[in-house]
């Protein structure tokens, strides 16, 4: 199992740099953040785009993998995320991972003047975006006409540092989400329950995940695809469970969704005065030596 991080992009980067370069030393695999335009309680504070903090953090880092968790079509065109991604796997010399999704219905999703999407058209553009996505990163030249996404003649030379282009870590729970991921990801991220933790019991979060998980097999057999080929990453944060506590209480949650099959676990950096508020000297505990105990 890995461990990771995920440092959402609150930071001047006179105080981000010192964030970002302490992740590594801390030895975190990969230290992503949220690519959205606001987020939540975030709203009114400061927040920053995704892609030149990664860009800086590529230059603060020199073994760390980094990453978005995640990108979705809320506010993104597939062809100039795909010319951003390609410079960003370039300056980070091959470390980077994109987290994908549909998207939600949050602050991004009306951001641009636009009334939110259904829940059924963000999966027919979702579905759309990756694969147009998949097709900029890995050929030269690409036309294509889409109902939703078009490109014509766009050139992406000289292409991913990673070849044949950099990972996609597709989020996903719904079965249409589960077979983009099977067909697309080179991992596939789950947070838990989408109702959130005020709904399900601690005790039945990882049965949650088994079930997801469960799904995803099913889909990557529909592919024709081996499931161990993806890496399956888990998201903190998002349920009532609480893995930040100690260090005991980590090795737990851990060893839980270890059994399960995770194969990468994410821990939101602390934040102060916020959801993500957590004792530093505990993180970083748990960082160090965390995983050596399981």
């Amino acid at each position: 199992m890995r461990l990771s991080t995920v440092i959402l992009p609150v930071h001047r980067w006179s105080e981000g740099r010192e964030v970002w370069w302490r992740a590594e030393q801390l030895g975190f695999h990969t230290a992503y953040t949220y690519d959205h335009l606001s987020w939540r309680s975030f709203r009114d504070l400061p927040w920053f785009g995704a892609v030149p903090t990664l860009t800086a953090a590529a230059g603060a880092t020199s073994r760390m993998r980094l990453g978005t968790l995640v990108t979705s079509p809320n506010f993104r065109h597939p062809v100039t995320l795909a010319k951003e991604l390609i410079t960003l796997d370039d300056v980070s010399g091959g470390r980077v991972t994109l987290g994908i999704g549909a998207g939600g219905t949050g602050f991004d999703a009306t951001a641009l003047g636009n009334e939110a999407w259904s829940p059924r058209e963000r999966a027919d553009r979702f579905g759309e975006f990756i694969g147009l996505l998949d097709e900029l990163l890995t050929n030269d030249v690409v036309t294509r006409e889409g109902d939703f996404y078009s490109a014509h003649e766009v050139r992406n030379i000289p292409g991913c540092v990673q070849r044949p282009r950099l990972p996609f870590a597709v989020a996903a729970t719904g079965p249409r989400g589960l077979r983009l991921a099977a067909r697309y990801g080179q991992a596939w991220v789950t947070y838990g329950d989408p109702r959130g933790p005020r709904d399900v019991p601690v005790e039945d979060c990882p049965g949650v995940v088994r079930a997801q998980m469960e799904k995803l097999e099913a889909a990557c057999a529909e592919a024709g695809r081996d499931p161990r080929e993806l890496d399956r990453i888990l998201l903190q944060g998002s349920t009532s469970e609480r893995p930040l506590d100690s260090v005991d209480a980590f090795v737990d949650y851990a060893g839980r969704y270890a059994e399960l099959g995770i194969t990468e676990i994410v821990l939101h950096w602390p934040i102060a005065d916020s959801i993500f508020e957590a004792d530093m000297a505990i993180f970083e505990k748990i960082a160090t030596d965390g995983l050596a105990q399981l």
